[in-house]
């Protein structure tokens, strides 16, 4: 039987990326506005209930209009907007923390932003083993590439303002992503959290530096990264690397597009101190890749089906 698939904002950097990777996948029928009735909300109102599964790739406001204009309908919804990722009544879409049977079984899932994608991989696993504190006031450096931003932060790295270098923001500390990390990595405290945009189209470092050495069980960092390992083992998405830390990690500028993720901890001599680092594409498994390996989960299919690892 085939499953109809309905994006709303499809003509968005997500929602072409989501589509681009179901080309060519006979399981799946798309169900397409044209460009006059995209914005109509009867035609959206019509499509959403037409569909099995329907994508929201949005802004929040939009997403949340999207679930109200879908009720009374059977449709299973995956959120790729912020919109309710801490919400009641949602599944948080991360296999690997969540459990692929709690997302195979839900009618609402919410995909994980791309920033904490990354930090979620690195500290919920420690902190649920008891490597990590739950009390510990964690700090988050991260670089993204700018499409992360979507179209109008394309256009002005782009087009308007090319000659920037660097960008860093949420310097107001209230980071839309803060109650995501803190609330599923289920911490005491918020994160300090420093984003920063790069000149870069896509890819992404996520990186939580940490002084084990102040933590009172003073865990080691080839405990945290063997943990790692044993916790993402079997994974086809998910890799741990080392004990062999990298000279430098380099973000380039043309790159393809992925939908898995590196981790690394680097530890010092005596291993007291660390910093675990993500590796990831903020389009791939921050943001289309993973609404892809939900979608597969969902509908009871290969969950690597159709990904670019």
């Amino acid at each position: 039987m085939t499953i109809r698939i309905f994006i709303d904002g499809a003509a968005g950097t997500t929602g072409l990326e989501i589509r681009d990777r179901l080309q060519g996948r006979e399981e799946f029928e798309l169900i397409v506005l044209d460009d006059g009735a995209r914005k109509d909300v009867s035609a959206r109102r019509e499509a959403l209930h037409e569909a099995d599964v329907a994508i929201l790739c949005l802004p929040d406001d939009a997403a949340r209009e999207a679930v109200e204009l879908a009720q009374g309908s059977n449709t299973r919804i995956i959120d790729a907007s912020s919109a309710h990722r801490v919400a009641d009544g949602w599944t948080y879409g991360f296999p690997e923390i969540i459990g692929h049977e709690k997302i195979a079984e839900a009618q609402f899932v919410s995909n994980p932003g791309c920033y904490p994608t990354g930090f979620l991989a690195l500290v919920a696993p420690l902190v649920r083993a008891g490597l990590l504190p739950a009390d510990w006031p964690y700090t988050v450096n991260a670089v993204s590439g700018y499409s992360g931003g979507g179209n109008a932060l394309i256009e002005r790295f782009e087009q308007r303002e090319p000659e920037i270098a660097f960008r860093a923001y949420g310097l107001d500390l209230a980071h839309k992503h803060l109650p995501e990390m803190q609330i599923h990595a289920k911490l005491e405290h918020t994160v300090l959290f420093a984003p920063a945009v790069i000149p870069a189209y896509r890819g992404m470092l996520v990186e939580v530096p940490l002084h084990l050495g102040a933590m009172r069980n003073e865990p080691h960092a080839d405990a945290l990264r063997e943990n790692l390992r044993a916790f993402y083992e079997g994974s086809e998405i998910i890799t741990v690397t080392g004990p062999v830390a990298p000279r430098e990690l380099t973000p380039k500028k043309n790159v393809t597009a992925w939908d898995g993720m590196d981790l690394l901890v680097c530890g010092n001599e005596d291993g007291w101190n660390a910093r675990l680092i993500a590796r990831l594409d903020n389009l791939g498994k921050g943001a289309s890749g993973a609404a892809i390996q939900n979608l597969n989960i969902m509908c009871g299919l290969p969950e690597t089906t159709g990904l670019r690892l």
